[in-house]
């Protein structure tokens, strides 16, 4: 089911807006009903969707539960935490911070950056002994999504390395036991794929959101919290350079630093749309030598993730985390295998459309030629065409096109208009023809009717030309009056006009009927008798309530007058 997936949809608060769609570049989502649903076998899990869903339909998995209860079943659990958590509690000292999660149940704390700090040696090592070619890191597990799903020629591309997360859990499991669990705790919602993928590394991955309402839900205050000096925060150590991971260039800064001879060109890019104008155009580059790219899914690195609660300046995280990694600490050493390759990750598939089919589907939605294809965007795709291979691809619906629906509605209002029998008129603030129907323009006259078949509704005809009565209309939209009832006549005709607000003091709409028709004055003279045996029936109503109000004032004054006289006799 989509709920267990690590970002899944609420199918009853989707009020199909289309701004997910609008915003995921890989277009990983579908429309049925009216509700946008993960196409998952596209998702990177960036978490982009959570964060921009005007009414948080898009929902993150929560895995606390999972954790709580793993907590009571194992006594060694521990957590992995993402070298981020210095830009989400900039205010806490290290050992405040452990001994709060401590408190929460688990046996240790240690920094995922000690992970970091391992990939970032081995991958300086694979690139000394490489003399050409273009590598992408593996440490951010969307990008390795994005690459193995919809950049399939570029997988023997990323270095063939586990990511600081699972290299980390690997390095736990060696310290402390194959026995142990190990929890992720960071900004991350890829981390939720990666727990899926490797259950055997890493148990359960929770967001710093999650962190922070867990604390509120236990009612700790990690600021109250201090730990003995003498007591070292984090197991086994400090991390050094691995904490800067979390910035963008911050992996290139550690690898650099283990690099012996190496003339590699070090570039570094982070958001989706940038990772994507980077990898669409990959293949034109043909000069020798070795380029490394850093790829982070989120906009200015990890402490910029879905999972994140502060939302101040990227500057001032970037700077929270340069300030407070440690150069001079223990290094690292690598005496396990973190090698992997990716052949688990399947490609999304992308069905090729024959143009005829292309065009049958932009047919159907009203796009007859080029003219037609607006490209408003409405819909979440770019293009009329790209949703036209969307609609192919079973991933959208015809009334996600705004123009569409908007040509139909059209189509049907005119359609009706031209049914009724009475006149229709509306009319804007400027008192300028908004929609007339041809009912109008035959009450209205042969000469009317002729400026009709010229100019079809009479669109934008000033009413002050072509009807006697506009003061009428003049007269509600100015006062915002709901409706106005009045008779008049037009040559030898007796007619009724009906106004009526639609948009107060902007737009007013109006039925003139012709009182001379047999069928109209049948119905009027019932109307009218149903009125006046209405209005009768509010006056006696009202001479009832009077009488019976007079009666009533009358009782009590008499009766004061006989309890006064009563009063006096007796004391007579």
């Amino acid at each position: 089911m989509d709920v267990f997936k690590p970002v899944y949809t609420e199918q009853n608060d989707c009020q199909d807006c289309y701004k997910c769609i609008r915003e995921c570049q890989l277009k990983a989502i579908k429309v049925t009903n009216n509700a946008a649903q993960i196409l998952h076998e596209d998702c990177i899990y960036c978490g982009n969707c959570t964060l921009v869903c005007p009414v948080n339909a898009k929902k993150v998995r929560n895995d606390l539960t999972r954790v709580k209860s793993l907590l009571k079943r194992n006594q060694n659990v521990i957590v992995s935490l993402a070298p981020s958590y210095m830009s989400e509690f900039p205010s806490l000292k290290d050992e405040q911070i452990v001994a709060a999660i401590k408190e929460l149940g688990f046996a240790n704390v240690s920094e995922t950056a000690l992970g970091a700090e391992l990939v970032s040696q081995k991958v300086s090592e694979f690139l000394d002994e490489k003399q050409s070619g273009i590598y992408i890191s593996s440490a951010c597990p969307s990008v390795v999504e994005m690459i193995c799903k919809h950049f399939p020629q570029y997988k023997d591309n990323i270095t063939p390395f586990l990511s600081p997360l699972l290299t980390h859990c690997k390095m736990l499991k060696q310290e402390y036991g194959e026995d142990c669990k190990i929890v992720f705790i960071g900004p991350c919602i890829a981390k939720k794929s990666e727990s899926d993928a490797f259950g055997d590394l890493l148990e359960a991955s929770l967001s710093f959101k999650d962190l922070a309402e867990w604390f509120d839900e236990e009612g700790l205050e990690a600021d109250l919290f201090y730990e003995s000096d003498t007591e070292p925060s984090f197991v086994p150590r400090r991390a050094g350079k691995g904490s800067l991971y979390p910035i963008d260039g911050g992996m290139i800064a550690g690898i650099k630093e283990n690099a012996s001879t190496t003339d590699a060109v070090f570039m570094t890019f982070s958001g989706i749309s940038s990772i994507y104008d980077v990898l669409k155009d990959l293949t034109y580059y043909r000069k020798p030598g070795l380029i490394f790219l850093e790829l982070l899914a989120c906009e200015g690195g990890c402490v910029n993730g879905p999972g994140t609660r502060k939302s101040y300046s990227r500057a001032l995280k970037r700077l929270e985390v340069i300030n407070r990694s440690e150069n001079d600490v223990q290094k690292p050493v690598l005496n396990f295998s973190i090698d992997r390759d990716f052949d688990s990750i399947d490609v999304a598939i992308k069905p090729e459309h024959p143009e005829n089919k292309i065009k049958e589907a932009l047919n159907m939605i009203g796009k007859y030629s080029d003219k037609d294809e607006i490209n408003c965007g409405g819909c979440g795709y770019h293009s009329c065409r790209e949703f036209a291979k969307a609609y192919l691809d079973d991933k959208s619906e015809p009334n996600m096109c705004a123009s569409y629906m908007r040509k139909i509605a059209h189509d049907k209002s005119t359609a009706l208009l031209g049914k009724i029998p009475s006149g229709v008129l509306i009319v804007n603030e400027e008192l300028k023809v908004v929609e007339a129907n041809q009912s109008f323009a035959r009450i209205m006259g042969e000469e009317m009717e002729q400026l009709f078949d010229t100019i079809p509704g009479l669109k934008d005809a000033d009413l002050k030309k072509i009807a006697p009565f506009y003061k009428l209309f003049s007269s509600i939209l100015t006062t915002g009056e709901d409706s106005l009832e009045r008779d008049f006549r037009l040559g030898n005709k007796m007619l009724h006009l009906s106004l009526f607000t639609i948009q107060r003091n902007k737009i007013v709409g109006a039925i003139l009927r012709d009182m001379s028709q047999p069928f109209i004055q049948q119905e009027e003279v019932i109307n009218r008798a149903k009125a006046v045996n209405q209005k009768n029936l509010e006056t006696v109503q009202k001479i009832a309530y009077l009488l019976g109000e007079n009666a009533s004032e009358t009782e009590d004054m008499l009766n004061s007058i006989v309890e006064f006289y009563t009063l006096a006799e007796e004391k007579n």
